[in-house]
């Protein structure tokens, strides 16, 4: 068996490799990357290429590794610059068709792609929603239309191309405790101190303020690896929701950290996160505010009776765990995980 894994030296492909070497001993594994990552463990014993997908002339080089694999699993997105729309588009969207047009032309037969509730329409928060929902997007989050944007390319792909299987996996926030300097290089900044992360984890943060709309839905990486694995086994074709139990409104996420929660107006999050972004004081663009009040929360159970997919850590416990890597400050040895480094993220 030939696996790729495209963007395997981010978040989620550092644990998908991790994952595929125990599950498939035998595979030869091979990785794509922007800058190749240290010979240590999981990425020695991969075979690596060098290849920005979001690169113009990148196609026929994927062809050429792609050639031969009996599963690609697609992970590359940018998270950042979130000022250039132009250039995360051109490697999100633009990429994504040269991989998946690669895929085609090297007669791959099952494509695995890493989508994210970010692709979903506007849906509910007081009930779970299916695979079956629009994937139209959030209009205002870049993040959400190129995420759609992508989906739509692979629903055109899947009507042309019959003979690839494709699976898509549409998970929640996916954390993990190594990744927790990359996840606040993408989203937090370099301004906070680590002291705050401390006092947080510690139960020293007397409020947190939050719109009571937002109800979000976490998973940890290694139970992203897990399907994605789950998925290869199985070459199972469809859409996949992924998130750890519970879901997390703003209240309970206030009992985790043994702090009350206090009701904020939606604009107003949105007006802060505007004018700091704008002033370049933080990377999170106020797209992802209106995100996270306006994606559904999923219903799962399609990945726990088709795939026999079970998660092995709670939302609580990855949020924790998340926490405890920002207070401790901890850094990865690849690239795309190492402090104010890494710029593909694969959530």
């Amino acid at each position: 068996m030939r696996i790729v894994v495209v963007g395997a030296s981010g978040n989620v492909g550092t644990a998908v490799l991790g994952r595929l070497a125990r599950d498939y001993p035998r595979a030869e594994l091979v990785g794509v990357s922007r800058r190749t990552p240290p010979p240590a463990p999981p990425y020695q014993g991969v075979g690596w290429h060098e290849i920005d997908i979001g690169s113009e002339d990148s196609t026929p080089r994927l062809v050429e590794v792609l050639r031969g694999a009996d599963s690609v699993v697609l992970l590359a997105w940018l998270i950042q610059p979130s000022h250039d729309e132009l250039a995360l588009h051109r490697t999100n969207v633009e990429g994504s068709r040269r991989v998946a047009e690669a895929c085609v032309r090297a007669g791959v037969p099952h494509l695995v792609y890493l989508s994210s509730v970010g692709a979903y329409s506007p849906g509910p928060k007081r009930r779970a929603v299916g695979e079956d929902w629009p994937t139209g997007g959030v209009a205002a989050s870049s993040y959400s239309r190129d995420k759609a944007a992508v989906e739509a390319l692979l629903d055109e792909l899947g009507r042309r191309e019959p003979g690839l299987t494709i699976t898509r996996f549409r998970p929640g926030l996916i954390l993990q405790r190594r990744a927790a300097v990359e996840i606040a290089g993408y989203f937090i900044g370099p301004l906070v101190p680590r002291s705050v992360y401390r006092g947080v984890r510690r139960g020293k943060l007397p409020v947190l303020p939050m719109p009571s709309e937002l109800t979000l839905q976490f998973v940890h990486t290694e139970d992203v690896a897990s399907a994605v694995s789950l998925a290869i086994g199985q070459r199972a074709a469809g859409a996949f929701n992924l998130a750890a139990d519970p879901p997390m409104p703003p209240a309970e996420l206030a009992r985790l950290l043994h702090a009350r929660h206090v009701p904020v107006a939606p604009w107003l999050v949105r007006a802060a996160a505007r004018v700091s972004w704008a002033l370049r004081l933080q990377p999170t663009s106020p797209g992802w505010v209106d995100l996270a009040r306006w994606c559904p929360v999923l219903d799962t159970s399609r990945a726990w009776t088709e795939l026999g997919w079970r998660p092995e850590h709670d939302a609580r416990a990855t949020v924790l765990e998340l926490l405890e890597g920002l207070e401790a400050g901890r850094d990865h040895p690849s690239p795309a995980l190492r402090s104010g480094r890494g710029t593909v993220n694969s959530t």
